[in-house]
């Protein structure tokens, strides 16, 4: 149960890039059109089930060599893809590079672009399931299933809200990566039972 939570929160600290993304995709909707919200649900959280799971295959590639290693190693990567979100989030705006001018009609390019520039972390996080020796099935289930549905509601939150929580829901999924990386840490070096 506790992998599970943890899995889960991992998918929610993941998917928080598509989920700021999605938002922009919903500000550009006159009207939610649900087929488009599936769609994107479909390529972001896809997306983010395939990453970690290929990263997950290049890290057993690599685990003889790095296992004394491999806490610093999740707690590192851990730490710099919520620090890079956390700097993302506390950004001003006009510096941000959020693609903010969508069209509504959904191109299938450009949400291929979208779903592999916002699953970029989920690729290093898979690294650190190798180390860890997380069931890879069931954590890129869990991930690819919260993204998909983060991805929805997130089009639903931007036509309905605005561009008012992008920011927010980024800095939440960063901090929630960086306390992660840090209880992974504490736990090896034995500080958490």
């Amino acid at each position: 149960m506790a992998v599970f939570i943890e899995l889960l929160l991992i998918g929610v600290g993941l998917s928080m890039d598509a989920f700021a993304v999605s938002i922009c995709k919903g500000l550009a909707m006159r009207r939610v059109n649900k087929k488009q919200a599936f769609v994107i649900g479909l390529f972001f959280g896809g997306f983010q089930a395939l990453m970690p799971f290929i990263g997950w295959a290049l890290g057993t590639q690599f685990e003889s060599y790095i296992t004394s290693i491999d806490h610093w190693i999740a707690f590192v990567l851990l730490v710099f893809i919520g620090g890079k979100m956390i700097a993302e989030a506390v950004r001003p705006e006009d510096e941000n590079v959020e693609i903010d001018k969508m069209d509504p009609p959904l191109d299938v390019k450009e949400m291929f672009v979208l779903a592999v520039a916002t699953s970029i972390d989920a690729l290093a996080v898979g690294i650190t399931f190798a180390f860890l020796n997380y069931p890879i099935g069931e954590a890129v289930t869990i991930i690819g299933l919260t993204t998909f549905c983060i991805s929805i509601g997130g089009v639903y939150v931007g036509n309905f809200f605005g561009n008012r929580y992008k920011k927010k829901a980024e800095l939440a999924g960063g901090i929630i990566l960086v306390l992660i990386g840090v209880k992974i840490l504490l736990e090896h070096l034995g500080f958490v039972g």
